[in-house]
């Protein structure tokens, strides 16, 4: 299914896979166009089969796993002013991306535009769409809706000048948390986040085949993070919860050891106004 409205081609939407060709046979008919679809080295015949069935899907071959920056591709080529992501397995819901453009149109420092994420057949609101709605951030005066510092990647729509401009996703992280160093960064130059509840995205993920590797990845990207951005006060405090989380943990840091190089390299403390604003979320969400 194509769309090539006026309201839509404002948008393009980026999905980045890898060895997912059955998800993707659900979720493409659901995007309207332009999309563009970065593939990380699959070998399950995705490029051919969605170069075959879906013409309008602009296919690009990264050759290999890059992750999360996979997205990074897709949102230079784009041709629009905004970008959509999504998973293979998720998509937006019919007038979403217009809405979002819209939203976007006038609200010109609004950088991500945080959807509300339905989970399942169910259409469950997923759990970080819920702590976004509950922000203790509050409402700016220039933002549609309550403002944010992270967001899910397969329920936002990003300004692509500021998403270029803060750098996209990082290969210190690489996958899982990725949006959390950006949304700060963002942040820190001077972009707004915002949740609106009006704009809807689908996300049908199949259960982890490997919850305890999925604990440890949420572990060390977790201390990556706030190795990149975060005083060295928050990075004792995220290593000594790794430590009391047990066998994931440990796996966790372990596996941080090899990428810490790379994230000191790039580590630059974020304004006073943003590391207090990522501290009274955190705060908020804890209560």
């Amino acid at each position: 299914m194509t769309d090539t409205s006026e309201t839509t081609s404002r948008v393009t939407v980026v999905v980045a896979t890898m060895n997912r060709l059955r998800a993707l046979q659900r979720s493409l008919p659901h995007h309207p166009g332009p999309v563009i679809l970065v593939d990380n080295g699959s070998t399950d015949g995705t490029t051919g089969f969605v170069r075959r069935h879906f013409p309008h899907v602009r296919v690009v071959e990264a050759g290999r796993n890059l992750g999360a920056p996979a997205r990074n591709l897709g949102v230079r080529m784009a041709e629009t002013p905004y970008v959509a992501f999504a998973d293979d397995d998720s998509w937006w819901a019919s007038g979403a991306l217009e809405l979002a453009a819209d939203t976007l149109d006038a609200h010109p420092r609004l950088a991500v535009l945080g959807a509300r994420v339905l989970v399942g057949a169910e259409q469950r609101l997923d759990p970080v769409s819920a702590e976004m709605r509950r922000s203790p951030l509050g409402v700016a005066d220039d933002l549609p809706g309550p403002s944010v510092l992270g967001f899910l990647a397969c329920g936002a729509v990003v300004r692509r000048q500021a998403y270029l401009e803060a750098g996209g996703f990082d290969d210190v992280i690489f996958f899982f948390g990725e949006e959390e160093r950006l949304a700060m960064d963002l942040a820190a130059r001077g972009w707004g986040l915002a949740y609106v509840d009006d704009v809807v995205a689908h996300h049908h993920p199949s259960p982890p085949r490997d919850p305890a590797a999925r604990q440890a990845l949420a572990v060390r990207n977790a201390l990556l993070t706030a190795v990149l951005r975060r005083p060295w006060r928050v990075v004792a405090l995220r290593s000594l919860d790794a430590l009391r989380r047990g066998p994931p943990g440990w796996r966790g840091l372990r596996s941080a050891v090899p990428r810490l190089s790379r994230a000191l390299a790039q580590r630059q403390e974020l304004p006073p106004e943003v590391e207090l604003a990522r501290r009274t979320l955190e705060r908020g969400y804890s209560m």
